[in-house]
């Protein structure tokens, strides 16, 4: 149905229907939310298969990093992925300040062929861990389910047998970027917030 816009706002006042009639909700959504990416207010933005996939992947990804199988965690990862850990909000461009890590690509790799070799000190032996995620939400998705914007809640739990051999509580939030190459969902970006960020830390030899 044609809406006579320049009907409804006139001198500044906007008539009620403009937020109440279901047509012109319907046309914002195909003429401006479709056509690029999805600020996801409602649950019903993303299909529940959708939702499950993206969940899969996080638990997948957690685990494998709480295992140390790093080659398996880096075949999950884009070749322009972002692994930023900063000292304090993640509110800055990360190029601006220090971090604990702020690994490109070709950093990434040389951090895990480091822990590959067992002579990265600070983890050998490997710290047992595990975490919990929780508080999942998806904050952004392409209107084609290409990409998505997840963050979720988490608290990793390590233990520093090659160090003091404390158990070590690491609790924060971690925000993915996750993308589709070759219909397989990938880790563009991950973006971890420590609690106790802005705090002095032990080594962080492992992946977050």
């Amino acid at each position: 149905m044609p809406y006579d816009y320049a009907a409804l706002v006139r001198d500044g006042r906007i008539h009620g229907s403009l937020y109440v009639e279901p047509g012109i909700f319907e046309q914002e959504l195909e003429r401006i939310f479709r056509r690029g990416w999805l600020f996801v207010g409602h649950e019903s933005e993303v299909p529940e298969a959708a939702r499950r996939e993206i969940e899969a992947f996080l638990y997948l990804e957690a685990r494998l990093a709480d295992e140390s199988r790093y080659a398996d965690w880096e075949a999950r990862v884009t070749d322009d992925v972002h692994y930023w850990v900063p000292k304090g909000p993640a509110d800055h461009d990360p190029a601006e300040r220090s971090a604990y890590i702020n690994d490109n690509r070709s950093r990434l790799a040389t951090r895990i062929l480091q822990l590959a070799t067992g002579r990265r000190w600070a983890q050998t032996p490997p710290s047992p861990m595990r975490r919990l995620l929780g508080n999942i939400e998806v904050l952004e998705a392409s209107a084609d389910g290409a990409a998505y914007t997840v963050a979720a809640n988490f608290v990793l739990y390590e233990l520093a047998v090659q160090a003091t051999g404390e158990l070590r509580a690491w609790p924060g939030r971690a925000t993915y970027r996750l993308r589709r190459v070759d219909g397989q969902l990938r880790m563009a970006q991950k973006v971890v917030e420590l609690v106790a960020s802005e705090l002095p830390q032990p080594s962080l030899a492992f992946i977050l």
